[in-house]
């Protein structure tokens, strides 16, 4: 990468930044390869961050499928993380698990259920799990909350062997006018839904997967406590990455649970952060870290510029810390600050291997948590900081009363906020979609085919605010 112009000395954020386009040879988005090299397995650039409000089974489930890797984050008891690696490895990696009730079960209850999924329908299914129906939240407007899914779904459904050709499952529902259909394996039990869009999907993306062909999920440890016996049952429940996190990464503390991690010679990438700095990435580095996060301040949640002053403007950090982790033979992970696809392309033309997202993944119906209405009736999710009393508090459970009363004083990050569901674009895969459709664009821009290519030819221009404002389009109805 290099600058259009001087940039003078000083430290920039995505918003100061903008890439030049330059003579191209690519002649379709869909001729750009967006497979990192970081040994994360990752066939798109993009890793859910360690968030409790973002990164559970079904977010992991669904992005791995599409080929990014989610972080289970660290304040979930060890077991119940190896539950859910087990949990995510025995997914198909073409359909989407089926949401099922029985006949006899309520509209309330499917209602309550319904926003967890982005293909928005529940199957009905017999004791035997054979599909007989399939309820959307349609069927149950105006319908009164006891009534019987008996009554208001749609019988008979189409149904789609398992394994079938995605194009070929395209075609079928397609021709029956249908949106979603179960999947039945060959005894007719439902296994599985599939989309119109999750069939194209399955073209467009490939999963991103362990040697055994089975989905990728990584986990996250602190740097208190048992650091190596928590990090050993990790390993053993078959985590693809170990990500070790703290908000200051670079400090003895950290480099200490570094070393004992990498004292187990793990058969996977360790990942540590978070850093901004090219002598963190090098201490990080010496200390075991095949991969380093970058970040300190720019998260949606985290109120740590604000109350410390401490951090840095997020391209410039990732500028320095991708250079320094290149000559060392090493890679970085881009965390936080990103709001836009334009923050991705941004984040990779600056060296980044991956770009970690967090609060925007919040409002989708794959993150952890119920969905709830506001007076408008708008479905949102709450989400909050890693650095916040409320994770504080979740995080040193085991304590006692007083200890924990001490720890949530020291707050960094905000407890509680509303992340709204997009109505027409309520999951992750739209937004993964958004995310690759416009670093594809930047891709064929700059001339570059590979991420790698990407950050050889990108050419970076710095605007003002002004110049960031004109690029944005303007408000519907102007």
């Amino acid at each position: 990468m290099r600058f259009l112009s001087d940039p003078a000395a000083q430290d920039l954020a995505y918003s100061d930044v903008f890439l030049v386009p330059g003579r191209s040879s690519v002649g379709s988005r869909l001729d750009v390869d967006l497979t990192t090299r970081d040994g994360s397995g990752a066939t798109i650039p993009v890793v859910v961050a360690n968030m409790t409000a973002v990164a559970g089974r079904r977010m992991a489930e669904t992005v791995a499928r599409r080929g990014g890797v989610a972080v289970l984050p660290q304040d979930i008891p060890a077991d119940v993380v190896a539950e859910v690696i087990s949990w995510v490895k025995s997914r198909d990696l073409v359909h989407d698990t089926p949401l099922t009730l029985g006949p006899t079960a309520t509209t309330g209850h499917a209602l309550s259920l319904l926003p967890k999924r982005a293909h928005g329908a529940i199957v009905v299914v017999d004791d035997d799990g054979r599909p007989v129906g399939i309820v959307t939240d349609a069927d149950c407007n105006g319908v009164d909350r006891f009534t019987q899914l008996s009554h208001v779904m749609s019988a008979e459904p189409l149904t789609l062997p398992a394994g079938i050709d995605p194009e070929r499952a395209f075609g079928l529902l397609h021709d029956g006018r249908h949106r979603v259909a179960p999947v039945v394996d060959a005894d007719g039990r439902c296994v599985g839904i599939m989309t119109r869009t999750g069939a194209l999907r399955a073209t467009l993306y490939r999963p991103a997967v362990d040697d055994r062909s089975r989905l990728r999920v990584a986990a996250a440890i602190g740097i208190n406590g048992d650091v190596a016996g928590k990090a050993k049952l990790l390993l053993d429940a078959e985590a693809d990455l170990l990500v070790v996190d703290t908000a200051h990464g670079h400090q003895d503390k950290m480099l200490q649970a570094l070393r004992a991690v990498r004292e187990l010679s793990p058969p996977v990438p360790l990942v540590a952060g978070n850093v901004v700095t090219a002598a963190g990435v090098a201490d990080l580095v010496a200390a075991g870290a095949d991969i380093v996060k970058v970040g300190v301040g720019p998260g949606a949640m985290c109120t740590t510029r604000m109350m410390t002053g401490v951090g840095r403007p997020q391209f410039s950090a990732v500028l320095e810390c991708a250079a320094e982790a290149r000559r060392l033979g090493r890679h970085v992970w881009a965390d936080g600050g990103v709001r836009h696809p334009r923050d991705v392309a941004l984040a990779l033309a600056g060296g980044a291997a991956n770009v970690m997202i967090g609060s925007w993944f919040a409002g989708t119906c794959e993150s952890p948590g119920d969905a709830f209405r506001d007076a408008d009736g708008r479905l949102y999710k709450e989400s909050f900081g890693m650095a916040s009393a409320r994770a504080v508090r979740l995080r040193a459970a085991a304590d006692s009363p007083f200890e924990r009363a001490r720890k949530e004083l020291f707050e960094e990050g905000i407890s509680s906020s509303r992340m709204y569901l997009d109505p027409q674009r309520p999951g992750v895969e739209d937004l993964l979609d958004s995310i690759t459709a416009g670093l594809r664009s930047a891709c064929t821009y700059a001339g570059a085919d590979t991420l790698d290519r990407l950050y050889e030819r990108a050419v970076v221009g710095v605007q003002s605010a002004a110049g960031y404002t004109e690029g944005m389009p303007l408000p519907t109805g102007w």
